[in-house]
């Protein structure tokens, strides 16, 4: 099976675009900048949205829907929100198509024009907090922790697979609480969910931060961030909890009985992550030959081949490749058997390492007669002819070393590109070799900014667990309260 990838230190954009399509994730659509996500693509977000749900339950949360089409003047009413949002919308503005006069098709009827214009979602605070008006009446009613999977439309001109698409999938929470202080504590919990489900579901290390006044969600009080390394050396935001204060609750007029009698507006908050992390997933773990998905969000997590030239040993061979899934199975495994005739083994070991299985099995004729049975690891590509007896403990423990395995690369990476920058060319020198770069700024945005316009740096967070440190702005030479994390990124 030829994989053809591009190789990373080649072209790594390119090697990211050939993974994805020929690993069978996901492919362009008819729609411009929006994409197919195929089934194992799919299978992957199924898999992160099932244990990120479990999470977001487990501290209280419960899912509901809302509408995907959101009235014009609903974004009028928080002024943040609405600049922050205002180029990226889409619009609708009829309600009905009509054959053409020419008999070519259909167009549209412009007679049906919509009294009020109606934003196809970018985000859901307006349409939620319009509806929290009529749930929320006193105390009684908070905290109000609500989660909604959906679809988003963000217009974009520059559009990748998984990473940024003009329409792509997510989940984002909106909670109402009637104190300041539970609030956020509200977001730094869910704070904590993203940077546990990153760290030990996706394998990949994140620093948890604070953006900056420029940086953050249009409309938040405060935006908290977990910022993840890439292997070319680029951040990508990996999920946000937005602490929203009054804002939208003022915008919207949700106020409630408080328990002596005085009438309050509800403070909020909100958070997501979305499908991108499919494609965080890739870019921090995946190599030349193709994926390397850790096991706990793997489609399947082992996949047995039966190897056989005659009728006879294609029957025992699969026979017994079938009774080891079973064991597998018991221990919670999720398995595959390859037993097809229509492509050879050779070409079945080559699939499974480009779509990043991390286990493969192989057994054959020999093994039946020698009860043994090969195993090959995705993430290190090596082999060992082991028995088969006791086989499904060895794969369960295995499991769990891949996974520690694929999470210490990626920290190590981590580690070995954040450095320090005390000066302005010590700051360009670091940046040009990738990675994160720590240094002192004086906190005004337009010192950020012209950072931004002269290297393409942004600020990626100001990190919450970097003890503070005053020093020198390396770009004004004013008082820095405490380095910040800077990188080109996604």
């Amino acid at each position: 099976m030829a994989k053809v990838l591009t190789p990373r230190a080649e072209n790594y954009s390119q090697w990211y675009n050939d993974l994805v399509i020929k690993a069978d994730m996901a492919e362009n659509s008819a729609v411009r900048g929006c994409m197919v996500i195929k089934p194992y693509g799919y299978a992957i977000w199924e898999k992160m949205q099932a244990e990120l749900d479990r999470m977001f339950k487990e501290t209280g949360h419960v899912n509901a829907y809302f509408p995907l089409f959101i009235p014009k003047s609903f974004f009028s009413k928080e002024a943040d929100h609405v600049k922050g949002f205002a180029k990226e919308c889409a619009v609708v503005t009829h309600y009905r198509l009509k054959n053409s006069p020419d008999g070519k098709g259909v167009v549209v009827d412009e007679k049906a024009k919509l009294e009020e214009e109606l934003i196809i979602r970018p985000t859901s605070e307006t349409i939620i907090w319009h509806t929290y008006k009529n749930w929320i009446q006193s105390y009684r009613d908070l905290p109000l922790l609500i989660n909604q999977w959906a679809n988003v439309v963000r217009w974009e001109m520059r559009t990748r697979l998984f990473l940024r698409t003009a329409e792509f999938l997510w989940q984002e929470g909106h909670t109402a609480h009637a104190t300041k202080k539970e609030a956020v504590e509200e977001t730094l919990t869910i704070l904590d969910v993203y940077s546990d489900f990153a760290e030990n579901y996706l394998g990949i290390p994140v620093i948890k931060g604070l953006k900056t006044e420029n940086e953050k969600f249009a409309g938040a009080v405060d935006t908290y961030c977990i910022e993840a390394l890439m292997q070319d050396g680029k951040a990508l935001q990996a999920g946000t909890s937005h602490f929203l204060g009054q804002n939208f609750a003022k915008a919207f007029d949700v106020k409630f009985a408080t328990n002596d009698g005085k009438t309050e507006h509800v403070w909020a908050t909100s958070w997501g992550v979305s499908s991108r992390l499919i494609g965080a997933l890739i870019m921090a773990h995946s190599d030349d030959n193709g994926l390397v998905l850790p096991p706990k969000l793997a489609p399947f997590q082992v996949v047995i081949v039966p190897i056989y030239r005659k009728p006879e040993e294609r029957e025992q061979t699969v026979d017994r490749a079938h009774q080891i899934k079973k064991e597998l199975l018991a221990k919670g495994i999720s398995v595959k058997v390859d037993d097809r005739d229509t492509h050879k083994p050779g070409w079945k070991f080559a699939e499974y390492e480009l779509k990043g299985v991390p286990v493969r099995l192989a057994i054959g004729p020999r093994d039946l007669e020698n009860k043994t049975i090969e195993i090959a690891r995705r993430d290190t590509l090596t082999k060992e002819v082991v028995p088969q007896e006791g086989i499904a403990e060895l794969i369960d423990q295995l499991m769990i070393d891949i996974q520690e395995s694929i999470y210490n690369k990626a920290l190590k990476f981590r580690e070995t590109n954040t450095k320090n920058a005390d000066s302005w060319d010590e700051f360009l020198e670091r940046l040009d070799e990738g990675g994160f770069v720590l240094a002192h700024w004086d906190g005004t945005t337009e010192t950020e900014k012209l950072i931004q316009e002269q290297t393409k740096a942004t600020i990626r967070c100001i990190p919450m667990d970097v003890p503070a440190e005053e020093g020198i702005c390396i770009k004004s030479g004013k008082p820095s309260k405490g380095r910040v994390i800077f990188a080109k990124a996604y």
